[in-house]
């Protein structure tokens, strides 16, 4: 390549690179994955560094990410500034690492380095003067970031006040959305027709600059911190891995993951170690950060113009692969909206073939232009499900057709409504809407009925044996014993199963109703506010409002369906079949304010235990911190009981929680459960 050509591929670069810099960083909006942003990062600093004299200071290979948008949150310039990190994609590029640091220092390594996860969200900074904090701020450009304060307050994890702490101190961590959240946000999204975020990272940059703190909140965002800007001096520390442990005491989340390596092996160890276990993490991770341990190191070796050279990103490998899109079906969902399904030629992705994924809605086909016969890049949104990243439109033949969506229902024929960009089957007796109502109602999250899966369901309905959940409380065992592959044995255990669950209580039976908006959350403080199904049927508009976390939109379509004659009628021959339609008792609130995080096995489910420790007044949450009263230990506990240790939360086997329940109720567990 001659110095011209190096020339203006240096600038074609930098301006795609500026562009993606303001889709990723500015609208949390980017047009392309992480690993192609990388790649072409790779390829303009490999050429500056072949041709020193195109070398520039405003190349994005000098700065931090994107200036902020001036008219979205107030700017607030960073007492110090914040960087970025440099990338590692292979063991040598780690190795190189180590011998610059060496030949920096004037000494061989190995040298001593805190390995922590690089947990893919949105970098913050927050500001604290006398242990109070001021504000907190996204990263923006590292020098100037936005003001977000009112919505990192959303997170309840984050502490307001400090103690011990220098006079002013500025905290860095990473506000970053749960897998969980994340895929459950992004159903909600598609449910109403609209734009649904490509992964957890944009899902929380989001999430964060929404300019309704309330919306954050409702998002599930949480935060980790590993670093201090302004008061690290002051603080005395003498390493990384104490940094951590003393963030920790001071209250603030830590990532768990956290630990010591010498030398570049060391940290390969514990990559490939991390690389395994990558996908059980709840969170994203796309690497993990290396840094010296030593603190008195970073001072020598001081920072580039856009990274620290004591530390680096070492990225796991980038499962996208590229495929085609063969073909479009359409499904029908329980409340009758139709989801397009791409059908790919088969690819493997992260240890399983991916032949099918969703195209979401209208709105996602419209941005993405997708079409039949295109080429397309994709990978597992959050690690779970398989979706289109982009489009490669660069290989379009001219023989690739649109989509175009049915008029009528794919699975009845009655014609489609289209409310907005959703497309609803308004049919009441569609088999698939009867299908995915019944699959839902017998999940395990709602009334939890094992033995009734989606091959069971099929021959139910086919044999017209069910057509709503209220049929399956009329189910013989005869009528079972005539279905293939049914033994008098397994016809047995589903009865009792289907017994079983009308005992669940008012709270995992509007759950499992799917009444519109309604998750478990709702459906829990529902069941809290109205106490019986007969007391919510008899609900105002006004009332509803007045439940957490119920807006005007979600409360109106509660009440349309409250008084449906259909649902009505449902709940009637359900309760005719002795389904339990009165929230559980409280148990004079026996475990108020105490708060429970559960890791490993139970010999119940664990869903169940969480309702009992409700209904008695407890919390339950996922996350173990400084406010946790208890962590209830199971058989093959997680991560969770060494955080809990870190911390001196105390910790209970299932016994000791059950003895506990008896004391503090009067009752046996047999009786509360």
């Amino acid at each position: 390549m001659t110095l011209e050509e190096a020339r203006k591929r240096v600038n074609e670069l930098r301006d795609l690179i500026r562009y993606h810099n303001y889709r990723y960083y500015v609208l949390a909006d980017p047009e392309i994955s992480d690993a192609e942003y990388d790649r072409l990062f790779r390829e303009l600093k490999e050429l500056e560094e072949r041709f020193p004299e195109l070398k520039s200071p405003d190349s994005p290979t000098e700065q931090v990410g994107a200036r902020p948008l001036e008219s979205t949150f107030r700017p607030i310039r960073h007492p110090t500034r914040m960087y970025s990190l440099d990338n590692a994609f292979s063991f040598e590029e780690l190795k190189a690492f180590e011998e610059r640091i060496g030949r920096a220092l004037g000494r061989e390594g190995p040298f001593a380095y805190t390995v922590e996860h690089k947990v893919d969200g949105l970098s913050v900074n927050l500001y604290y003067e006398d242990g109070v904090l001021v504000w907190g701020a996204t990263r923006g450009d590292g020098e100037v970031g936005e003001e977000v304060t009112q919505n990192l307050l959303t997170i309840p994890t984050i502490p307001r006040r400090l103690k011990g702490v220098p006079e002013r101190l500025e905290v860095r961590g990473e506000v970053y959305m749960p897998i969980e959240a994340f895929l459950r946000l992004n159903e909600e999204l598609e449910e109403k027709g609209e734009k649904v975020f490509k992964n957890p990272r944009n899902a929380a940059a989001g999430s964060l600059r929404q300019k309704d703190p309330r919306i954050t909140a409702k998002r599930g965002l949480r935060a980790t911190f590993y670093a201090l800007g302004l008061g690290l001096e002051e603080s005395g520390l003498q390493t990384q891995y104490e940094l951590l442990l003393w963030l920790k005491e001071k209250g603030f989340p830590v990532e768990h993951g956290f630990t010591r390596a010498l030398g570049a092996e060391g940290v390969e160890e514990v990559y490939q170690d991390w690389l395994k276990k990558r996908r059980a993490l709840p969170f994203e991770a796309d690497g993990v950060v290396a840094k010296l341990d030593d603190l008195s190191l970073w001072r020598e070796l001081g920072y580039t113009a856009r990274a620290p050279r004591f530390a680096i990103a070492y990225k796991f490998p980038a499962e996208e692969k590229e495929t085609r899109l063969l073909d479009v079906v359409f499904q029908v969902g329980r409340t009758g909206r139709v989801t397009p399904v791409g059908i790919l030629e088969p690819v493997f992705i992260e240890g399983s073939e991916v032949s099918r994924v969703t195209l979401h809605n209208e709105s996602y086909i419209e941005e993405l232009d997708i079409r039949i016969g295109d080429w397309v890049l994709v990978h597992k949104a959050g690690g779970v499900i398989p979706e289109v990243i982009r489009v490669l439109k660069e290989r379009r033949t001219g023989e690739e057709r649109p989509i175009v969506w049915p008029e009528t229902c794919p699975e009845c024929g009655f014609h489609l409504v289209k409310e907005g960009k959703v497309h609803r089957c308004p049919n009441p007796l569609c088999p698939a809407k009867r299908f995915e109502a019944i699959r839902h109602y017998a999940s395990r999250k709602a009334m939890d009925i094992q033995g009734l899966g989606e091959k069971l369901i099929e021959k139910l309905l086919e044999k017209g044996l069910v057509k709503d959940v209220a049929d399956l409380y009329r189910l013989r065992k005869e009528d079972l014993l005539g279905l293939e592959r049914m033994g008098e044995k397994s016809a047995e255990n589903l009865l009792r199963q289907i017994e079983a669950s009308k005992h669940r209580g008012l709270e995992r039976l509007l759950y499992a109703l799917g009444l519109p908006g309604v998750g478990e959350v709702l459906a829990r403080n529902l069941a809290a506010r109205f106490q019986s199904m007969d007391r919510l049927l008899e609900a105002s508009l006004e009332e509803l409002l007045q439940v957490e976390g119920v807006g005007e939109l979600t409360a109106r379509a509660i009440l349309e369906t409250l008084k449906d004659p259909a649902f009505r009628d449902l709940v009637r021959r359900l309760k005719e079949a002795g389904v339990e339609m009165e929230a559980k008792e409280k148990g004079g609130e026996a475990l108020k304010g105490l708060t429970f995080v559960i890791t490993g096995e139970l010999s119940r489910p664990r869903e169940e235990v969480k309702a009992l420790l409700r209904r008695l007044g407890a919390k339950v949450t996922d996350s173990v911190s400084r406010k946790t009263s208890y962590l209830v230990v199971g058989e093959n506990p997680g991560s969770k009981l060494e955080k809990a240790r870190s911390l001196g939360v105390p910790t209970l086997t299932e016994e000791e929680l059950y003895r506990l329940l008896e004391a503090r109720t009067g009752k046996k567990v047999e009786e509360l459960v």
